[in-house]
């Protein structure tokens, strides 16, 4: 009785790759930034404007946890541009403010 060969199958490409050749990443959902930006622009008053960035990182979190890969890179997306927006405000605000404060103290003395 000869010995059974069975089939051998060697991957070819690295792990975390799809066959097309492109990473497997989870799409990035923003969350700390989101959080910072709310907890910063409380200070700001911008907080409200901050919140639905958070509400959308949460949202890509939970949609990249469900396995809806296009959700949560739609939904982080927008949690990007809306921190970038938030944060933006914030440099503006706290610049302004310094800048008024230099003023006021100058045209006092």
């Amino acid at each position: 009785m000869k010995p059974r060969r069975g089939e051998v199958s060697i991957p070819l490409q690295p792990p975390g790759q799809d066959p097309a050749g492109t990473p497997d990443q989870r799409p990035q959902d923003y969350f700390a930034w989101s959080f910072f930006n709310v907890l910063a622009g409380h200070l700001a008053y911008l907080g409200c404007l901050c919140l639905p960035a958070l509400l959308l990182s949460i949202k890509a979190r939970d949609c990249n946890l469900l396995g809806d890969l296009e959700g949560a890179r739609r939904h982080g997306f927008r949690a990007k541009v809306l921190n970038i927006i938030c944060t933006t405000l914030m440099v503006i605000a706290v610049v302004s403010t310094i800048a008024l404060a230099i003023i006021l103290v100058a045209s006092s003395r």
